[in-house]
Order: C-alpha cells, then sequence, then structure tokens
C-alpha cells in the first residue's frame, strides 16, 4: 500500500511562483535563487524522489530521477514571440524508458501559482511513430476506447483528449470503427486541480491516483514503437 500522504509544496511555494510571473526577470530571479531551491525547487525533488520509488509498483517503464525528470525553470526563448526568461511553474515528466523524452507516451506533472495540472500521453510523436500508434489502434480497435471509457478512467482523468485532424488520416479507410481516434495526432488525458492542493496532504496520493489511472494508456500506445 502507498501511504496516505507524501510529499507536497508550503504556501511560500505557490507564493513565489505568483510573485515570479509578476516579476520574470533574471535579475529579480537572481535575487531570490536561493528562495526557489528551498521553497519550490526542494520540494519538487523530494515528490519525485517518491515517485521513483512508488513507480516501480506501478509504472516501471518510466523514467524517474530528479535529473532526467524535472524541467528547468530557464525557458528557450530563441524561437518564441514570447521572450520571458522564465517559466512560472514547475514541472516534471516521466518518459517511457528507451524512447526519445519527447516521443513515445509518457506522464507529467505541473505546480503553478494557480493550479495543478497531473496527466500526461503522448504530445509530440514524429510521423513515422503516429502512422505506427495509428495502426495499432485501427488493428485492434476497440481497446482504446475500452482502455479509455473505464470508469477509473473517466473519474480521475475524465475524456482523452489531445489535438486532431478534421478528417480521417491518409491511408486509413473513412469508415474505420476507430476513426474517431485515427484523428489524433496527440493524446492527452489529464486533471486541473485547484493551486491549493499543491499544499495539501492530498497532493501525493491525487498525483498516485491520476498516474495510475493513466498508465494503461501509455502502456497502450507505446507498445508499437517498443
Amino acid at each position: 500500500m502507498i501511504a496516505a500522504m507524501g510529499p507536497h509544496f508550503s504556501t511560500h511555494a505557490l507564493r513565489f511562483l505568483r510573485s515570479l510571473k509578476r516579476n520574470n526577470n533574471r535579475d529579480w530571479f537572481k535575487a531570490r535563487k536561493d528562495e526557489y531551491e528551498t521553497s519550490v525547487r526542494g520540494p519538487m525533488v523530494d515528490v519525485i524522489e517518491r515517485l521513483a520509488v512508488d513507480f516501480r509498483r506501478f509504472a516501471p517503464e518510466l523514467v524517474v530521477s530528479p535529473q532526467k525528470s524535472l524541467y528547468r525553470i530557464y525557458r528557450d526563448t530563441r524561437f518564441s514571440h514570447n521572450k520571458a526568461p522564465l517559466k512560472t511553474h514547475v514541472a516534471a515528466g516521466f518518459p517511457w524508458r528507451g524512447l526519445p523524452r519527447h516521443e513515445g507516451a509518457g506522464l507529467y506533472f505541473e505546480v503553478a501559482g494557480g493550479w495543478v495540472w497531473a496527466g500526461g500521453g503522448m504530445w509530440a510523436p514524429q510521423p513515422p511513430q503516429l502512422h505506427r500508434v495509428r495502426e495499432h489502434i485501427s488493428t485492434t480497435y476497440p481497446e482504446i476506447r475500452r482502455i479509455s471509457r473505464t470508469s477509473t478512467f473517466r473519474k480521475h482523468l475524465g475524456d482523452l483528449e489531445g489535438d486532431r485532424l478534421s478528417r480521417i488520416p491518409r491511408g486509413f479507410a473513412n469508415d474505420d470503427p476507430a476513426a474517431e481516434y485515427l484523428k489524433h495526432y496527440r493524446f492527452v488525458a489529464g486533471r486541473e486541480f485547484p493551486a491549493s492542493l499543491a499544499t495539501s496532504d492530498e497532493f501525493y496520493p491525487t498525483l498516485i491516483r491520476t498516474f495510475r489511472a493513466l498508465m494503461p494508456l501509455v502502456r497502450f500506445l507505446n507498445e508499437p514503437l517498443t
């Protein structure tokens, strides 16, 4: 059994993230770097390290470590119109072992001054990967429908979402029973919670319940890629 309580954040962490949103510049952040390390990054590392233990029970295929899972606070602004140098949330991703970080399906959560989001899926598969996933969906249908409509999935994640085409992709029949799923080029499921969850004893158990509910879909999407 996973303990009911677990690592979480302090109200100071949320105040820091809200202040960062109002003062998104390197000089402000540099003067408060120690505060960030103590109140935001430190608790995030604690959560990831605890997940590394608990994932062995239900998600051993995923990579979980502070070094590989924790996203940098600094934004890459080279190709963005938004030149704000810092992210105003803290986030961690857990990719499938053996696949590139942003190509297979995995799990993810973030904490911001105004929300907590937990979930995951497949965000940016390369075209050859996406085609294999679509073939897998078509040949195994209605498996993806069964997975995404279980009571556990719907209770903790809601509906399967993600960007979709307006038409059936090339190579698949218009009357394919899996048509609505084949239109997806992103497969995402998750829940947004109030920011106050991050400071609650329910924060970590909520992460675990959400991730457990999503793992059958993660495994299904990665099957044709591994």
